[in-house]
């Protein structure tokens, strides 16, 4: 069975079934343990002196620990790797958290509040109901290349280790990659590898959204909408969908009690927008992930008949 057909049934496994509660209180999920691995590392090599070059060595060891793992895990079968690759997609877990937020945002301002602090790092205490809404689309795009077609690509590319080892890499940046005193050197690395791994993932996720939302001949406005935000990757799929759904993204937004005023994406597009919008923009990422999967058949037909 190909990478193709695999990633094929995996897309629909999660798509399925999601993240089951039930399996996840008995046994831990990979995320956590990839977390684990990475919060020992920061607790015990992020000190001292020669920080940059720490953090690169635990980079090389989280490359290391994938492709082991991932060769190791392929030798079991092809079901076993549907099943691995399906926990490490997490389509139908993005969308439930996004649409909570659209759920709360209905009930009123402070669930809403509550729902979106949950997927965002900004403050949200004081959130209009706009705010909330861009920021759940934003999260939402985002986290479609991050959590499904990134993976999904270096699957492609890579068979397990390959997913494995941009999932080890994503959770690191996640975890140690900021711009801080303390992570500044430790974490250049992991957040440097981190943008090289999304950089055709990222865009790709623009095409698949603005494929099936017809926008493709605005695709030199997401370009320049892209090239706004402060993430060499993070803009394309949010210029995408600002334009997929009609509505501005981005603008000021609060980071530790700091505003901070980021330039607005699609800045024609609707300000004042709630829930509704949010329910579009999961059509949209919906429609995104059948042409995904789509795609993935299409290679795995493709692959027959060259075979």
């Amino acid at each position: 069975m190909t990478a193709a057909w695999i990633l094929a049934a995996a897309l629909v496994l999660d798509a399925l079934v999601g993240e089951p509660d039930w399996l996840w209180r008995h046994v831990p999920h990979p995320a956590v343990l990839m977390g684990r691995v990475i919060g020992w590392s920061d607790k015990t090599l992020n000190n001292g002196t020669h920080r940059k070059a720490k953090g690169i060595f635990v980079v090389l060891g989280l490359i290391l620990l994938g492709a082991i793992l991932g060769t190791l895990v392929t030798a079991l079968g092809t079901l076993v790797e549907i099943v691995v690759v399906a926990v490490l997609l997490a389509h139908r877990s993005l969308m439930q958290h996004v649409h909570a937020v659209a759920d709360g945002l209905r009930m009123s301002t402070l669930q809403g509040r509550r729902a979106v602090a949950m997927i965002v790092s900004r403050d949200t205490r004081d959130m209009p109901p706009p705010a909330i809404a861009r920021s759940a689309i934003e999260s939402a795009a985002e986290n479609f290349g991050d959590g499904v077609v990134a993976p999904a690509f270096w699957f492609l590319i890579g068979g397990l280790p390959g997913i494995i080892i941009y999932k080890l890499v994503n959770t690191a940046d996640s975890m140690i990659g900021y711009r801080t005193d303390r992570y500044i050197l430790f974490g250049w690395a992991s957040a440097r590898l981190d943008d090289v791994l999304n950089w055709i993932p990222a865009r790709v996720t623009a095409l698949l959204i603005a494929l099936p939302a017809g926008i493709t001949s605005q695709w030199r406005a997401i370009r320049h909408d892209a090239a706004l935000h402060r993430s060499p990757n993070a803009g394309w799929p949010e210029a995408a969908m600002a334009r997929a759904i009609n509505v501005a993204l981005a603008g000021p937004r609060a980071y530790d009690g700091v505003m901070q005023d980021f330039a607005w994406v699609n800045p024609e597009g609707a300000r004042k927008i709630g829930p509704t919008e949010i329910d579009v923009c999961l059509t949209r990422l919906w429609q995104a992930w059948f042409v995904t999967l789509g795609g993935s058949m299409v290679l795995g037909l493709l692959s027959l008949l060259i075979g």
